[in-house]
């Protein structure tokens, strides 16, 4: 009796954790073909707050370098392993707005968890994205809530400013944001920054390791974005801690 009690709390507890609205998740990547940006992970897995893992036929990756203090090292070609089980994926070592080696309308679905904040020019990766999915293909997005997070003295990014970074062609080596992280990245919320000096000396190297939260978001910043980026945004929900997950369509 005691671990059916102990089950019950754990499986309430998830379901406070999880997308309430799944199913029009499951149904876009159900036997289909995507495109990770980042991962794997631990959000799309049976214990994460979308587990879509399971439904998906094949899956690809793409990862800025072969090597990331995410996830070790990982080795171009059919590397990626996103479920057991499951056949291994391609692993693309590329920028995320620069996909130029998959064609046009190759998936039916992009997934993107965690990734698009570490971004400098968000709209390139979106518009890149867009390029690969097919017409009507869906975009999975999810993004951490600024106000949850370390971020939550920052001030919000603005669409306008986005859209400019695009306009100019920011690239990855860009560091605008960096006095304004340093000022008000809130360190007693992310243990693993260490000291205020050894954060400094990680932000300075963000090129290597892409830790820096160039842009910060909420609800609406966020769904707008996804539609300036040429999507239709379907769905939008919060889930506990920080996360918001976002279900969108390419458009035509």
């Amino acid at each position: 009796m005691i671990w059916v009690s102990l089950a019950k709390r754990a499986r309430q507890r998830l379901r406070g954790r999880r997308v309430k609205r799944s199913a029009a998740f499951f149904k876009c990547v159900r036997n289909k073909i995507g495109l990770e940006i980042g991962g794997p992970s631990s959000i799309f897995g049976d214990s994460g707050i979308l587990p879509i893992y399971r439904q998906i036929k094949s899956l690809d990756n793409c990862v800025y370098s072969a090597d990331t203090i995410w996830e070790g090292h990982r080795a171009p070609g059919q590397t990626f392993l996103f479920y057991p089980g499951k056949p291994l994926g391609a692993n693309f070592i590329c920028e995320a707005g620069n996909l130029e080696a998959i064609p046009n309308s190759r998936y039916d679905f992009v997934l993107a968890s965690h990734s698009l904040e570490h971004s400098a020019n968000p709209l390139q990766v979106l518009a890149e994205c867009r390029r690969v999915t097919k017409p009507a293909g869906a975009m999975i997005l999810v993004l951490p809530h600024y106000r949850y997070t370390f971020d939550h003295r920052r001030p919000l990014t603005s669409l306008a400013h986005m859209i400019e970074d695009y306009k100019r062609g920011i690239d990855e080596s860009d560091l605008t944001h960096l006095p304004e992280i340093l000022d008000l990245h809130d360190l007693s919320r992310d243990e693993p920054a260490g000291s205020p000096e050894q954060f400094r000396e990680r932000c300075m190297r963000n090129a290597e390791n892409r830790c820096l939260h160039h842009h910060v978001f909420d609800e609406h910043n966020g769904p707008e974005l996804v539609r300036t980026a040429g999507y239709c945004v379907a769905q939008v929900e919060f889930v506990q801690p920080f996360h918001i997950v976002i279900l969108a369509h390419v458009e035509g």
